[in-house]
């Protein structure tokens, strides 16, 4: 039985297969047509789908759509009446999104190029929060767990809880329109003056800069539900979604929000926005620092009333608040959670694989242990031979390594301060890059972040760049050691490691760090244990392969951005190659590098 899943008209829209429960692919549109946070229909994920098992869109036997027109009617047309004589454009932009679902089969059949006689498959509507639980709950392999879903808006809710079983998932609780802690965070994050789509990232690693001495306004802005109840509202005064709506384009290309926040947030503030071209104040940074800290405030408070509420120490979170990685890895020392799963492609990209996976569970009954997902890497792969051809697209000429010599060579490399490129196996689901598309660099160098910038990431100074820790030393280096193999954890680096791997802890003395087991990625696995033999430390900084675009996912573009930009070596599958040296005279004069 195949099972295809979709995640349309929002950003990061992708596609994921399911066959007899198990993972065939799972990709975002964005990897494939190269368009930052893409959303529109994902057509190329979805053929990309096909092809990885090898059928055509007549065997697919369902389909679903994370998102369904007639969830929580009651509420959007209770609400509506209340406002008839109000312009809402974002709330119709977003339902003529969810219209379009209707047409799903013609849509598909447009897209692929095929007539729609030939969509045999069934198509389910699975609601919007109801995705991102199930993306999480039956991966995770607990037989019992709290549920909760955070992001900004999707079929007319921001927030979402209960509990599940192996009788599958139990909805106890939800935050509806215009309430949301995602669109607090991102109106604040466009008053920092960072407007694109997906910059709430930047506004976390700011924060450790500042000071929260705006915890008051904070707390008008966003509060937590009265008394005992889970959830949480908005200071509608500062918002202009309710009163005045906002334009969103959810179509082809990257999604554009409109200005979310209104004038009373300005002055409660007592300053104005910043612009993206001026330059950062202590007072951005504190405010920042503020927002941070009351989205903790709230999240756990919720949390703490959920464990309350259901009685579990086990957690599945997902929805793109929960990518926020220094909050979830408070959770564990801050309410009575003991273990944790967040889907490794939390935000709205993951929706495709908790509606195939919510569908799986209502045909099949199956509860817990529908699908295991140990890690991350579900999308695609090149074979050697693919590499073979690029190489020789290029006019590069190279033969292939064995392991040991290929791993031992890389080690050297990182340990000599090269910038190393890391192209291997399967590609990561989800925003992280973990050792597949990743760029590797020495923790030890204190100047290796401001190398990283002027050679290749050309982002912000104050953005931190991540560890890849052998996951038996993660005690050693960190104050938690529990397992984040998704760096979705921030936790704090010890004392008397900071001095040790200075490039990967942040100014707050954190890292966000990803736990790399032998299981799941051997050759990244064997490279930061042979780095290890080489240096004493057990961790490598890693970061993602690309250079301001969406993470590299074939051969060429892997190619294309070490050619284009000051790296030093790639490890291409099974082989190596290294730049040769050139004067950084005749680099500007010819913009030719020398492969050797």
């Amino acid at each position: 039985m195949y099972i295809l899943g979709i995640n349309a008209w929002h950003g990061d829209a992708s596609a994921a297969l399911l066959k007899d429960g198990e993972v065939i692919l799972a990709i975002e549109e964005e990897r494939i047509n190269r368009e930052k946070h893409c959303a529109g229909f994902p057509a190329l994920a979805i053929q990309a789908c096909l092809d990885q098992a090898d059928i055509t869109i007549s065997e697919v036997d369902h389909v679903a759509i994370s998102t369904d027109p007639s969830a929580n009617l009651k509420e959007k047309v209770s609400y509506s009446l209340k406002r008839l004589t109000r312009i809402h454009r974002m709330l119709w932009d977003r339902m003529s999104k969810v219209f379009r679902s209707k047409d799903l089969r013609q849509v598909i059949a447009e897209h692929l190029e095929v007539p729609e006689s030939d969509i045999n498959a069934e198509i389910h509507r699975v609601e919007h929060h109801v995705c991102h639980l199930a993306s999480a709950w039956y991966p995770s392999s607990f037989r019992k767990a709290a549920l909760l879903s955070l992001d900004g808006m999707g079929d007319f809710v921001s927030a979402k809880w209960g509990y599940a079983d192996e009788k599958g998932i139990r909805i106890t609780g939800q935050v509806e329109y215009p309430h949301s802690i995602g669109y607090f965070y991102t109106a604040l994050t466009q008053y920092l003056g960072f407007p694109k789509y997906g910059d709430e990232g930047k506004v976390m690693g700011l924060a450790p800069y500042g000071k929260p001495v705006y915890m008051e306004p904070m707390r008008k802005v966003l509060k937590s539900a009265p008394g005992e109840k889970i959830g949480l509202e908005l200071g509608l005064e500062y918002f202009r979604h309710d009163s005045e709506g906002i334009q969103m384009q959810w179509d082809d290309g990257p999604p554009q929000v409109g200005k979310l926040y209104s004038d009373e947030l300005e002055q409660l503030l007592g300053f104005p926005p910043r612009k993206p071209d001026q330059p950062l104040e202590q007072a951005h940074k504190d405010i920042a620092a503020s927002l941070q800290l009351r989205v903790e405030e709230v999240v756990l408070e919720m949390l703490n009333r959920l464990a309350e509420q259901t009685g579990c120490q086990q957690l599945c979170m997902a929805g793109g608040v929960t990518l926020n990685s220094v909050l979830n890895g408070k959770i564990r020392k801050n309410t009575p959670f003991r273990e944790l799963y967040i889907h490794p492609n939390a935000g709205d990209g993951g929706t495709s694989l908790g509606a195939a996976l919510q569908v799986q569970q209502e045909l099949t009954g199956d509860g817990v242990g529908t699908v295991s997902l140990p890690h991350a890497y579900l999308g695609d792969s090149f074979s050697g031979a693919e590499i073979s051809e690029a190489l020789s697209e290029k006019g590069i000429g190279t033969e292939p390594l064995d392991e040991a010599e290929l791993i031992d060579k890389a080690a050297h490399a990182v340990a000599e301060g090269k910038v190393v490129g890391w192209y291997q196996g399967a590609m990561e689901w989800g925003p992280r890059a973990l050792g597949s598309r990743s760029i590797i660099a020495d923790p030890r160098r204190e100047d290796m972040k401001d190398i990283l910038n002027a050679r290749i990431k050309k982002r912000e100074k104050f953005r931190p760049f991540a560890p890849s820790v052998l996951a038996e030393y993660t005690g050693e280096y960190f104050e938690d050691d529990y397992p984040a193999p998704n760096m979705l954890m921030v936790y704090p680096v010890r004392d008397e490691k900071r001095e040790e791997v200075p490039a990967i802890t942040h100014v707050d003395g954190t890292g966000r760090l990803q736990t790399v087991h032998r299981a799941y990625h051997p050759r990244y696995y064997d490279l930061i244990d042979r780095f290890r033999e080489l240096t004493g430390v057990p961790l490598v900084l890693n970061t993602s392969f690309n250079e301001n675009e969406p993470i590299v996912h074939t051969p060429q573009q892997a190619l294309d951005c070490f050619l284009r930009t000051r790296m030093d070596v790639l490890v291409l599958g099974d082989f190596f190659l290294e730049k040769e040296t050139v004067a950084e005279t005749e680099l500007a004069e010819t913009g030719q590098i020398r492969i050797s």
